[in-house]
């Protein structure tokens, strides 16, 4: 045992991006760094450094001969020439590129301060419209390209940057010209005067707002506000850029008109599928329920049938805890049953489906705002558990199924289970009537207490009892911090508890011993988690076929 599990005790906890986020683990002792492992990504990271300053000296001395070489021909070839019409001809291609890029031009500054400005105001409008893509949750090109939500939200914020410097630069190169004409006094003049420039001034004062308050530090320390001027904020920049095209009369609007189009669909999109979803044969249901380690689980019982894939997550709205908030969870379990109140006898394809019910869990570790009023308010009800009104929208994500690899590995940490349990589940499931490639599932789960099994144990229950469980699962269970080791014992040879954190890197070994096809190796956990397992896949891509994929959400 001593080779594959660190030392407990020895590390402070860790929280993950999320408040509930939907593929975030809660808080799990931060595995410790190994220090060779850090001088290798050290290492690394010089090494590309040097490559990419190397490449540079070469693609510049590359350039530098050819411009010798070509002069030296020319000199060469024309002394005893006296017309040289072939080098007054120029080249196309080069030409364009000495006239965009070599060639400085200099004018008046009035002309300069209005082609900066001019392309820039252009620019700066061009890319509201990828912007606005990027943060729609129903965004296409999440299923086209395969790429999360994550994903296109950093995408999202650097584009979000772009903008407000395009923006800035725009205004700038304005304020530049006519304090050169007329002073201060006539910016001040043309603010207080001019609805153009009033408008334009607005924008750009509310893109830089946003992104000032969509910082990393302020948007983690107050998520929900961030939230509410985040929006409020994009509206008025929307509103401004409006006016201000408007006045100025200039074809550029119709990108606003097709921002304003965008938002308007895809958030129209999200009302009827959150309508569709939840109203209906007596609207869902939800039972919330306090569990053990500072966590609730939320059970909905769905107006309509759901169909719902492993790795999927939803967004919970509870008008009782957050008016108008909604929070991203992945889907722990889901069930489909026959409703016992319709006697109804189905006809048809349709009809079969209405009488039938989905019932979803979620289990919501409690962090600040929402999910630490939502956990609260079940611990102080009577024996620790409420009903309320819950709407779900959904489903989102689920793109990464393991089906196709021989040998799975699944790590989570603390509440990042709900993540996995769903895919054990259906890998079991192939196993048993032969629909996937899995041949070989391993779950790690990383938690604090042995108190936090209590989340998942009637789902896990399910799971151990499923046919042919036992040929193709096994469970590892790590405690970080157990209170005494009268803790940890393992049920059986397939279902193993460990005291403290695991040692990544053997555990992945132990399985490419005898690696059964590709292996598919996934994380859902802590930041450091994910960096460990991220490390170790990396460092044996030339010992074995393997895959990473990384569940996170990220705002």
């Amino acid at each position: 045992m001593a080779t594959f599990v660190k030392a407990a005790g020895t590390g402070t906890g860790a929280t993950t991006g999320g408040n509930g986020t939907a593929a975030a683990g809660a808080s799990t002792a931060a595995p410790v760094k190994d220090p060779s492992n850090a001088a290798i990504l050290n290492q690394d990271f010089y090494n590309y450094i040097f490559i990419i300053l190397a490449s540079l000296v070469v693609a510049l001395t590359i350039w530098r001969v050819l411009i010798e070489v070509t002069k030296y021909v020319r000199t060469t070839s024309c002394l005893n020439n006296e017309r040289q019409a072939y080098f007054a001809i120029p080249s196309s291609k080069f030409a364009s590129l000495k006239k965009h890029f070599f060639i400085n031009w200099s004018g008046p500054l009035a002309t300069v301060c209005k082609e900066v400005r001019n392309r820039t105001g252009i620019l700066s409008v061009v890319n509201m419209v990828p912007l606005f893509i990027m943060a729609a949750r129903n965004n296409p090109l999440m299923k086209w390209l395969n790429l999360s939500f994550d994903t296109f939200n950093l995408l999202h914020r650097w584009q979000g940057r772009i903008v407000v410097i395009e923006a800035v630069a725009h205004t700038a190169a304005w304020m530049v010209a006519t304090v050169s004409t007329k002073g201060w006094a006539g910016v001040q003049a043309s603010i207080n005067t001019s609805p153009l420039i009033m408008w334009g001034l607005v924008g750009t004062v509310a893109f830089v707002f946003i992104s000032i308050q969509a910082s990393s530090i302020l948007r983690h320390a107050f998520y929900e506000t961030f939230k509410y001027l985040h929006i409020a904020s994009a509206i008025l920049a929307i509103i401004a850029v409006w006016y201000h095209l408007k006045i100025a009369g200039v074809p550029q609007i119709m990108l606003v008109y097709g921002v304003v189009a965008i938002w308007v669909a895809e958030r129209t999109l999200r009302i009827v599928t959150l309508i569709y979803r939840n109203v209906g044969s007596g609207g869902s249901k939800t039972l919330v329920e306090a569990l053990p380690g500072n966590a609730c689980r939320v059970t909905i019982d769905m107006a309509r049938p759901w169909t719902f894939k492993p790795g999927q997550h939803a967004y919970l709205y509870m008008p009782s805890i957050g008016l108008f908030q909604s929070h991203p969870f992945s889907v722990a379990w889901s069930e489909e049953a026959e409703k016992l109140d319709n006697e109804k006898l189905a006809m048809n394809r349709l009809e079969v489906l209405e009488m039938r019910k989905t019932t979803m869990s979620f289990i919501i570790r409690a962090r600040t705002g929402f999910t630490a009023k939502l956990c609260k308010k079940a611990e102080a009800s009577p024996d620790g558990k409420f009903y309320t009104k819950c709407f779900a929208e959904g489903p989102y994500g689920g793109m990464h199924m393991m089906h196709s690899y021989g040998t799975v590995m699944l790590f989570a940490g603390g509440v990042g289970i709900t993540h996995q349990v769903p895919h054990v589940r259906d890998l079991v499931a192939g196993y048993a009537n032969g629909t996937v490639a899995a041949r070989k599932i391993v779950l790690v789960w990383i938690i604090q207490s042995p108190e936090h099994l209590e989340w998942i144990r009637p789902w896990m229950t399910s799971i151990l009892a499923m046919d042919q469980r036992r040929e193709s699962l096994r469970i590892m269970l790590f405690i970080s911090r157990p209170r005494s080791t009268k803790e940890i014992h393992s049920p059986s040879a397939t279902v193993q508890m460990f005291p403290g954190r695991p040692n990544i890197e053997t555990l992945i070994d132990m399985e490419m011993e005898n690696q059964i096809g590709a292996m598919g190796v996934t994380v859902c956990g802590s930041g450091a988690l994910s960096d460990d397992v991220r490390s170790a896949v990396r460092k044996r891509q030339h010992a074995g076929n393997l895959d990473f994929i990384e569940e996170a959400f990220s705002w």
